[in-house]
């Protein structure tokens, strides 16, 4: 079995790092490439999400936000609104590669 719902980074300095992975659910497999993206827009995403056409052209499909918790933590969110994906990065269970994100989807509030 082989790994799903992930982003790979180049490195763990996850604000300015390129990354690649996967996200996987019931209906599709979408291989994805992350990009860092500056912005003075404090609501802009920290990277714009990238997936191929079925013709093989990058094509933006979303972004990921860097957020603070209640206790004042960073994390970040990954969403793919065409697609109605929204989902958390996290470390996988045992691991501590802060490079290796998980991708840990949720359901949009209404």
């Amino acid at each position: 079995m082989s790994m799903t719902n992930f982003i790979q980074f180049d490195k763990d300095d996850i604000d300015n790092a390129k990354g690649t992975g996967l996200i996987s659910t019931i209906d599709r497999d979408l291989d994805i490439k992350v990009t860092p993206f500056d912005s003075t827009n404090e609501k802009a995403p920290t990277h714009r999400v990238y997936a191929k056409s079925p013709r093989g052209h990058d094509i933006e499909v979303g972004g990921i936000w860097k957020k603070t918790n209640g206790e004042g933590k960073p994390y970040y969110t990954l969403s793919i609104k065409r697609l109605g994906f929204n989902a958390n990065l996290g470390r996988y269970p045992g691991q501590d590669d802060l490079a290796l994100q998980a991708i840990i989807e949720w359901e949009p509030r209404d």
